[in-house]
């Protein structure tokens, strides 16, 4: 929270008292001295600049929005104002306008941590990683014993590729709070644990003081898991990982039939948009599939072409859908909107999307879109873009499971939730499975193609030559030292991806076998996995 000792104009001490109270979340005295104010002084910009923070506070950012648009009418130059409002419309999946406000925010040279650290917030959520550095540094510098701030600060050093400097800030974090539940998982998730130098004592205290906060578990727990596998105990590792999910997985609603009808969807749009085009432009490459299978080593290879560049995780395909087909749900995704794809102008999702990444982002050339997700939109990313390329990852697929349950996804993000158990993590690559085989029989082999992770690690070279001829791009060396690509990376695969091709993660499903049993049977009943693949009955 800002300082609000000193504020201008009338009404100042209301405000100051009203910034106060808002900061120990008593949100309806300080709301009814700012509409006090704004009864005398009703172009007193900090009461709506207020009253937007106190909206945001209670999600509704459309709303909070207008009031800092309201703040910013009565004064232009409001950094703070801006940069809240930047946060509200990145929320609002408005991300374009989000980066201008944030650029305009950044531009009037802040100096309060708040601001500074927002201003980094929108650019790390719009996928501007190199842009929110400096602020998160200087949000560090003017406030260093904030531990969100060091948090932020660490991420974002994570992704740049500075693991040293993270696990400086991260250190800050915990330091800042000793009771903060990010620092130090976040400091085991990017460093090996070795008997002599590990850090499970600590984590197991974390856990027992946040057992029941089903986040807090989440975080600890995954981390404890990732110790435990660092030395070479998988028995405890899997224990951990049910351990942090328990609680988690009581407070979500996840259905496996809502899964399931979301890839009969995705088939039924192949055959709907089979021989459907649009007059769309530019020819980006989608890397889809189910996380953690190889997209972000494959985004690496091909975006360190130097035709290519990586545009990140985005959602503006989905999104465009989604505002085309204005079917009624609050979910991006969903059975309805594939089904109404058939009947979209197809040309303006296509022009809408590429006016979305390039406007935001400032790409001019071609780009590279990892969503794994976007798997689900093949058929109607190939309708809408016709010369663009969907490159679909596969994996061995017990790794494939095992991977997944062992990967923290947003909590926020729906999508995922079927990774809180293994039986249902096995249950949603049988139905991914089914959709992939699919569509490689009913999407055009020349814009839709698989790549078998264990064949990239096994021959780079090869599957990086057929990979950039399906590109239509001449192949060149440095796509070979994709681990010497200096762009950031915001994915799980952060730490991995800036070292060399290693094998270790190739059938780590065998070291868990005895724990991954229901979700075996589950992938040899469907006849992902072959019979004699198992050693144990």
């Amino acid at each position: 929270m800002p300082n609000f000792s000193s504020l201008p104009g009338p009404g100042d001490n209301r405000l100051a008292e009203a910034a106060r109270l808002l900061s120990r979340k008593a949100y309806r005295e300080a709301h009814a001295l700012c509409v006090d104010v704004l009864k005398t002084a009703p172009d007193n910009a900090e009461a709506f600049y207020l009253l937007g923070l106190l909206t945001s506070d209670h999600g509704n950012f459309a709303r909070a929005e207008e009031l800092f648009r309201a703040a910013l009418e009565r004064a232009p130059d409001h950094a703070a104002a801006l940069a809240q409002r930047a946060r509200c419309l990145i929320a609002l999946s408005q991300r374009a306008q989000a980066v201008n406000a944030a650029r305009q925010a950044g531009a009037l040279l802040p100096e309060d941590a708040f601001t500074l650290d927002t201003v980094g917030v929108v650019m790390s959520r719009a996928g501007l990683h190199g842009e929110a550095l400096p602020f998160y540094a200087r949000a560090t510098t003017a406030e260093p014993g904030n531990a969100n701030y060091q948090y932020n600060y660490g991420a974002a050093l994570q992704f740049a590729g500075d693991m040293d400097g993270a696990r400086a800030a991260y250190r800050a974090c915990a330091a800042a709070d000793p009771e903060d539940t990010r620092g130090l998982p976040a400091i085991v998730q990017i460093t090996r644990q070795t008997e002599e130098r590990q850090e499970i004592a600590a984590l197991e205290a974390l856990f027992a003081l946040h057992a029941e906060d089903p986040d807090a578990a989440l975080r600890i727990g995954h981390a404890l898991a990732k110790a435990h596998e660092d030395l070479k105990q998988p028995e405890a590792a899997l224990h951990w990982l049910a351990r942090a999910k328990a609680g988690k997985c009581a407070h979500i609603a996840h259905h496996a039939g809502a899964d399931a009808a979301l890839f009969e969807a995705a088939i039924r749009s192949a055959g709907a948009l089979r021989g459907r085009t649009s007059a769309a432009g530019g020819a980006p490459v989608f890397i889809c599939g189910m996380p953690r299978t190889g997209t972000t080593l494959v985004d690496r290879i091909l975006s360190s072409h130097s035709q290519l560049t990586s545009a990140g995780e985005l959602t503006d395909f989905a999104l465009c859908l989604k505002r085309m087909a204005k079917t009624p749900s609050n979910l991006v995704l969903d059975p309805e909107t594939l089904d109404a794809a058939a009947g979209a102008d197809l040309t303006a999702v296509g022009e809408r999307y590429l006016q979305s990444v390039r406007g935001s982002l400032g790409l001019a050339g071609r780009f590279t879109d990892k969503m794994p997700l976007n798997v689900l939109l093949a058929p109607v990313i190939l309708a809408a873009l016709p010369e663009a390329r969907v490159i679909c990852l596969r994996r061995h697929p017990a790794d494939t499971v095992l991977s997944n349950y062992r990967q923290m996804f947003a909590t926020s993000f729906s999508y995922y939730n079927y990774a809180y158990t293994l039986e249902d993590t096995a249950r949603y690559f049988v139905q991914f499975d089914r959709m992939v085989r699919h569509f490689e029989h009913a999407l055009p082999p020349e814009r839709f193609t698989l790549v078998q992770y264990e064949r990239v690690v096994a021959d780079l070279e090869t599957e990086a030559r057929r990979l950039l001829d399906f590109c239509g791009l001449p192949f060149e060396d440095q796509c070979l030292a994709f681990h010497e690509n200096a762009a950031p990376v915001a994915t799980a695969s952060s730490a991995q991806v800036r070292e060399p091709l290693y094998t270790t993660a190739l059938g780590r499903w065998k070291r868990y076998e005895v724990g991954l049993k229901a979700a075996l049977d589950i992938l040899e009943a469907a006849g992902c996995l072959a019979k004699g693949e198992r050693s144990l009955g």
